[in-house]
Formats: structure tokens, C-alpha cells, sequence
């Protein structure tokens, strides 16, 4: 027997309102409260309600809608114009309209499981693309057991229920830091913040290297700095001014790098004289510095294709699909010597 579809009669009554409270939560009215949005659309989704039909209609129909989110890294701002982020976002601008999807950038940034659920339950898209783990891992892995819509950008960590797509941030590290000490450089600094998923692989890996390097690990120089220029520069003021020695920086994203080469600039350090510089993405900038700056590459056009699929392919949120970690490249250009 085939079942009629719901109508939002039907989705009035299972949430004990009145229909027309039931269209202007689904039109996400600011008349109605977040507790009552949020349980109206859980039904809706639960019934197989035509979301699409309270959608406001495109120039051409889209197959589905993707959400594109940023989690608020823990304690500062996140800049949705960080130059690797722009790269992946294109990837995932061309993948999804191979797939005929729309793509939008979501306003939200979710800091807790609870901004997470309501995100999820109340959003009109087809499934969410969450572009990093900040400090959610645990509440992803809460997430993953009641929606299956959604897929994330970042690090694959121990018990992991979600599905992420990442880079091999340990083996791109590793091989960072051994090319700089094949090249003689004996005192390497690690500049990044361990405290973050993807950084705190990218320091196993320049841990690992250095161990088969025959290099002792000083943790002096495992300095803290975030994805931004100015915190990098001030990470190695500050080094330099307590006198610490270093003749290389392995940085966790190339933003950290460049600045670094600008602190080690002002202080009359030259890059790679002094000291060998190599990153971490591969922006498309980082050829064009001076000097041209040796980085770790990250596939992103490969990974926009793979979190769009990931999402979509996902048997309608009935599977669960599989993790998978993306090869890494090392670019060798001027700020290594060699």
C-alpha cells in the first residue's frame, strides 16, 4: 500500500499546533521561537515533508542544497577569507555544481553540540559541510548519532563516528621536517597551535621526522601561534628575544611561514641564509612571496569533490560513510635552500 505523502496538516497536528504556526516555522519566521522551529522541523524531516516546496525557487532547479559551516575556533575569531579556506571552498564550488547543487555559506558558527543540533534539525539544507573540528570532535561524534547529513573538513582522530575528509597531516609534516634536516639544519622550530586537531598532527609528524633524523626534540621550540600572519610574527619576536636559537621553522600553515619570514626580515635574519622556512597548504600566493615559499600541498579540489560525494551519495542519510585521508605533496621552492 502506497503511503500518502504528508501534508503540513499533518506536521501541524504531530507538533500540537496550529497550521499556520507550522508554515511560518518552516518559512523560519522570526515570529516563531528557536525551541518550536526546531521541534517542527525535526518532524517535518522525520515525515518526509517537501522541505523544497517552502524554498524560495531558483533561476534553474537545483538536485540538492549544501550548507557550507565554520565552526568558531575556541577563544578568537575565525576569518572566512583565510587563503586556504578560499581554495577549499572553491573545490567545493566546482564539485557541486558538477553535481547541479546549490552551495551556500551559512552565517551560524557553532561552538557546542547544542549549536550543532539546533543547526542540524532546523536547516533547510540537504546536508552540512562543517569546514574544520575546532575543539568539536566529541560533539560531532554526539551529532553522528542521530544525523548521518553532514561530513567535516579535518583531522581523523581516535573513536571517530563522522565522516571526515582531511589531508595526511602527519606524513606531510614528517616530510617537511626531514627535508630540512637532510639540508643540515639541526636546531628546527615546529610554529603552530598543537591545541587544534590538524596542527597537533602536523607537530607528530615533525616529532616523528626529527626522531629519524637523530635530532633531539627541544620544547622550546614547539611554539604556539595561530593561522594568522601577526600571531606568527609575534611567536618569533618573542623567540628571538629570549635569545632561543633556530636555523629552521616548520609552520602549520603557510600564513604562519610567511609570517615568520616577515619577523625574521625585521630582525635581519635572512630566509633561507639563516634560516629555512617550509609551510603548510600550498595557497595560491605562497609561489609569489619572496622568497618563494617551500610548502606541503593540500589537494583541494580533490577534497571538495570527496566531502560533496561523501554527503550526497550517503544513501539518503541511511549510511554512514567512510573516512579518508588525502595524500600531501611537498613543494620545494626558494625558502628552504635547496
Amino acid at each position: 500500500m502506497t503511503r500518502r505523502p504528508t501534508t503540513l496538516q499533518d506536521v501541524a497536528r504531530l507538533a500540537g499546533v496550529s497550521v499556520s504556526t507550522a508554515s511560518r516555522a518552516l518559512n523560519d519566521s522570526p515570529a516563531i521561537n528557536r525551541q518550536t522551529k526546531q521541534r517542527i522541523w525535526k518532524l517535518a524531516r522525520e515525515q518526509n515533508y517537501p522541505f523544497r516546496d517552502y524554498m524560495p525557487a531558483g533561476p534553474i532547479g537545483a538536485e540538492a542544497t549544501i550548507a557550507v559551516v565554520v565552526p568558531r575556533p575556541q577563544g578568537r575569531d575565525f576569518m572566512l577569507s583565510d587563503p586556504f579556506f578560499l581554495d577549499l571552498f572553491s573545490g567545493l564550488a566546482e564539485a557541486a555544481r558538477e553535481r547541479d547543487c546549490d552551495l551556500l555559506v551559512s552565517h551560524v558558527a557553532p561552538a557546542s553540540y547544542e549549536d550543532l543540533s539546533v543547526l542540524m534539525s532546523t536547516s533547510r539544507a540537504d546536508g552540512v559541510i562543517f569546514l574544520g573540528q575546532s575543539t568539536l570532535h566529541g560533539a560531532f561524534n554526539r551529532l553522528a548519532e542521530e544525523e548521518s547529513r553532514f561530513v567535516v573538513w579535518g583531522a581523523q582522530l581516535p573513536d571517530q563516528n563522522y565522516c571526515s575528509i582531511g589531508s595526511d597531516n602527519i606524513a606531510g609534516a614528517a616530510r617537511a621536517t626531514g627535508h630540512l634536516a637532510r639540508l643540515g639544519r639541526k636546531r628546527i622550530m615546529f610554529l603552530g597551535d598543537i591545541g587544534d586537531p590538524e596542527p597537533a598532527q602536523r607537530h607528530a609528524g615533525y616529532l616523528e621526522a626529527l626522531a629519524k633524523s637523530g635530532l633531539t626534540p627541544d620544547p622550546a621550540l614547539s611554539v604556539p601561534a595561530h593561522f594568522e600572519v601577526e600571531s606568527a610574527e609575534a611567536a618569533i619576536d618573542t623567540l628571538m628575544q629570549k635569545g632561543v636559537a633556530f636555523d629552521g621553522i616548520v609552520a602549520a600553515s603557510d600564513l604562519i611561514a610567511l609570517g615568520a619570514i616577515r619577523a625574521l626580515r625585521r630582525a635581519g635574519v635572512m630566509t633561507p641564509r639563516d634560516v629555512s622556512v617550509v609551510g603548510f597548504d600550498n595557497v595560491r600566493f605562497a609561489r609569489y612571496a619572496t622568497p618563494a615559499l617551500s610548502t606541503v600541498a593540500q589537494d583541494t579540489s580533490k577534497a571538495g569533490r570527496l566531502l560533496v560525494s561523501k554527503l550526497l551519495d550517503a544513501g539518503g542519510g541511511r549510511i554512514r560513510s567512510r573516512s579518508e585521508r588525502l595524500p600531501t605533496d611537498l613543494i620545494v621552492r626558494e625558502s628552504c635552500g635547496g
